[in-house]
């Protein structure tokens, strides 16, 4: 299927990272407006992995690598969750030796190896003239090196933890804010049935919005989230106190796996490390549920109180799309095509000021997002602060 040119030209879409809900919404966008335009569209499978494993040869089965795709199979996903794509946290200018594919190995022998001259010979042996990436700032970031090296891209931002530098909104954070209110409140039958505390470990590795959001939407009486190192004994104070004021005696904190207690540092569940250079977080939670139980007699009357602890994990990241995580990829998709069909390249789609809009890609390496604590976040009482929602953005904190 390699080199076939069509009236127009092809375009490449792949999702990175972590699956979110709305991806395959995105991807059924593309292709049925890439199509109807006249192009064909090409679907690289496990994200930059399939970039990396295609070998170029016409009789080679590279259909683990990519697909071509059509109305009807994107019209079969395109209302659930997850990728049919696939994806991988695949960094092709970071590839270790062992993971280098078997018919590149001869070339390709150290520790790291860079693989970017074939990924940019594999889309021209696919033929592609544009490449759409969905993907966090790490599969982003490498969509910023193809741009570089002369490549067509065009970005689309997701991450539930909504910290893709500036945009308002990345696929998948509505979705898990919803899961995450929804879930909470159902756990509180169980927390004030024991009047224990209830303490619910979030994603967020270096940015609390999963967990300020439906803290603020009344799910949870605290937060703690990366941006701020807090007390823990405060926190506990703070529990109690709010537990004391409840008629059905338990209070609720939500934990981003990335926050941090004062004078420590982020948890790992272990030192291995992602193609980009991530520990996996795991288990915050539980130490802050050790801390609170511990330290709980000191605030009452010298009695421990017990405590419930649950780590959301992926059932905030599996599953259907919410309604904002159908519209918005299904928008995001279009935006694409548009930019593109202006033979406009180089940008990233992003919501800003409320509307659609696009910016430059580079912006995902030159900044980071995070929580603005001194605007949002209330320090003494470890949970968001906020005077006036009049002109703020949807998701209220998310525009910086």
């Amino acid at each position: 299927m390699a080199n076939i040119k069509v009236k127009k030209g092809i375009i490449a879409i792949l999702t990175g990272g972590g699956d979110v809900p709305g991806l395959n919404p995105a991807i059924r966008a593309v292709t049925i407006r890439a199509i109807r335009e006249g192009y064909q569209v090409i679907g690289i499978r496990r994200g930059w992995a399939g970039a990396i494993d295609i070998i170029r040869d016409k009789k080679a089965d590279n259909s683990d690598n990519y697909q071509i795709l059509t109305e009807e199979i994107v019209n079969k996903t395109g209302a659930t969750g997850g990728t049919f794509l696939h994806s991988s946290r695949t960094h092709p200018g970071h590839v270790t030796k062992v993971n280098v594919p078997a018919h590149l190995q001869d070339k390709y022998n150290a520790e790291a190896n860079d693989l970017t001259p074939e990924v940019l010979k594999n889309l021209d042996f696919l033929g592609v003239d544009y490449l759409i990436p969905i993907g966090g700032d790490d599969t982003l970031s490498y969509g910023v090196r193809l741009y570089k090296e002369g490549f067509k891209v065009v970005a689309i931002p997701k991450t539930m933890d909504n910290d893709v530098p500036g945009t308002e909104y990345c696929i998948g954070f509505s979705t898990c804010v919803t899961r995450t209110i929804m879930m909470t409140r159902s756990l509180r039958t169980s927390a004030g049935s024991h009047e224990r505390f209830l303490v619910i470990e979030v994603f967020g590795r270096y940015a609390g919005f999963t967990a300020m959001l439906p803290t603020m939407a009344g799910a949870a009486n605290r937060c703690v989230i990366p941006e701020h190192k807090f007390n823990v004994e405060r926190l506990t104070e703070l529990l109690i106190e709010d537990r004391h004021k409840n008629p059905s005696k338990y209070s609720v904190v939500l934990v981003s796996e990335g926050a941090m207690f004062e004078g420590g540092e982020m948890v790992f569940k272990d030192m291995t490390k992602d193609a980009y250079g991530h520990s996996k977080l795991g288990g915050f939670g539980d130490l802050v549920s050790e801390e609170l139980k511990k330290h709980s007699p000191k605030y009452n009357n010298g009695k421990p109180i017990d405590v419930i602890n649950q780590k959301l994990g992926y059932l905030v990241r599996c599953g259907d799309p919410d309604a904002i995580d159908s519209v918005v990829p299904m928008a995001y998709g279009n935006l694409a095509l548009d930019l593109l069909l202006k033979g406009i390249h180089g940008r990233l789609i992003v919501l800003k000021n409320g509307r659609y809009d696009n910016v430059p890609i580079e912006i995902v390496t030159s900044a980071k997002k995070f929580v603005n604590v001194k605007k949002y976040y209330n320090t003494e009482r470890l949970r968001p602060l906020y005077k006036s929602f009049e002109m703020m953005p949807l998701f209220i904190m998310t525009s910086e």
